[in-house]
């Protein structure tokens, strides 16, 4: 078929072309003597991401699931009591992975379609005098539901109760494409990976770190190795990595950031709720709703759509496809035949959303959803029209 296949997935991304031609290049040595000059550059600029200053940052050769394993093997102990909560797929599998690790882990279930359960988390951090709660744990954004958590209000639960609970944040979805402010937060591990608003290939999973999560590793009893902070460090410290790291990616990581910085982080989050709002307000013409139960639970990164009662979802993402040349995301776990999802992250403007409602809105009319030809892209694309004039009057 003519034409590019279209990537409207929460993940992988799609890949900026300085990104894509940064990594094709011929295969470099790791340990050459001017590689250090490289590598420092990266760290630092990762930290400026997640807005961390007095910490640090670790690459590693990894999905993000590996940065979640190595936060969770260097802070923490077997045994361990950890406040965590399950509302959405990924969610669900951060949980999983902490009872694997044999943590205690008190989970709070809540309703898919929502967030973090903030006053939950409050109550039990003000009950817990004894301070047996270690970790809190949150997932910044849910992808599976298109749902987005405060995490501020959670570090504000912590104040309140004069907790010392490390605080651990899954910002795989989140961090580089949605407001995430590590340092001000108080945030102890912040986990993100290379695929999602970092728009590289998977393959990188990022851990942002800070001083207090270092001090936790001394005493953490855990075994590990390949995720080893201290191994990370003392390889870090002079430039290198303690394995082969993932030369290509680290230099399409390189350009990556460089674009981060020229179009600054304010005005990254601006892009993506404006490009969020659009197709917010597609699902609303199409007569439809998000699977986000309310307005403040509204991802900016992804959007979760249901269908009607007797329409299979997979379907109509099967119908993008094959039809359209257009990749949705499909709904996962309690979700699954109930939602589709339109990833609205990294490298995406006006025009490319545009095209991802257009393949939705033919999809959904070819299994059957009764929804007006051109209602969701009309009302996506006069939004952006209206929300880009302030930008198109100041480019002239």
């Amino acid at each position: 078929m003519a034409g590019f296949n279209q990537l409207f997935v929460p993940g992988p991304t799609n890949v900026p072309e300085s990104v894509r031609q940064a990594m094709n290049m011929p295969m470099e040595d790791m340990r050459a003597p001017d590689y250090p000059a490289f590598t420092r550059g990266l760290f630092t600029d990762l930290m400026k991401v997640f807005r961390n200053e007095t910490g640090r940052a670790f690459i590693f050769p990894s999905s993000g699931t590996g940065a979640w394993e190595s936060a969770i093997t260097n802070t923490l102990s077997p045994g361990d009591r950890v406040l965590m909560s399950r509302f959405g797929q990924f969610s669900h599998l951060w949980v999983d992975m902490a009872e694997r690790f044999g943590l205690d882990v008190d989970v709070v279930d809540a309703e898919w379609g929502t967030g973090v359960p903030v006053e939950i988390y409050a109550e039990r951090l003000a009950k817990d005098k004894e301070h047996r709660i270690k970790a809190v744990f949150v997932t910044h954004n849910e992808t599976a539901t298109g749902v987005t958590s405060d995490v501020g209000a959670v570090r504000a639960a912590l104040n309140a109760a004069k907790h010392p609970a490390l605080l651990f944040v899954d910002g795989v979805s989140s961090v580089g494409s949605i407001d995430f402010r590590q340092e001000e937060w108080g945030v102890d591990c912040a986990v993100s990976g290379s695929q999602k608003g970092f728009m590289l290939p998977p393959g990188l999973g990022f851990l942002s770190v800070s001083q207090k999560a270092l001090d936790a590793a001394k005493s953490a009893k855990f075994s590990r190795c390949y995720f080893s902070f201290e191994d990370q460090i003392r390889a870090n410290d002079t430039g290198y990595f303690p394995y082969t790291p993932a030369v290509q990616l680290l230099r399409g990581l390189r350009a990556a950031l460089d674009l981060i910085q020229e179009e600054g982080l304010d005005n990254i989050f601006e892009r993506h709720n404006r490009l969020a709002t659009g197709v917010r307000k597609a699902v609303d013409a199409w007569g439809l709703k998000v699977c986000a139960k309310e307005a403040k639970w509204h991802s900016d990164t992804v959007s979760a759509i249901l269908v009607p009662e007797g329409v299979d979802s997979a379907e109509v993402v099967r119908r993008a496809y094959h039809g359209y040349q257009t990749s949705l995301g499909v709904g996962l776990s309690k979700v699954a035949g109930k939602v589709f999802r339109i990833g609205h992250l990294g490298w995406v403007n006006e025009v490319m959303m545009c095209g991802a409602i257009s393949a939705a809105e033919m999809s959904l009319r070819d299994v059957g959803v009764k929804v007006q030809p051109g209602s969701g892209v009309g009302a996506a694309l006069e939004h952006y029209r209206l929300s880009a004039q302030p930008a198109v009057a100041k480019a002239a």
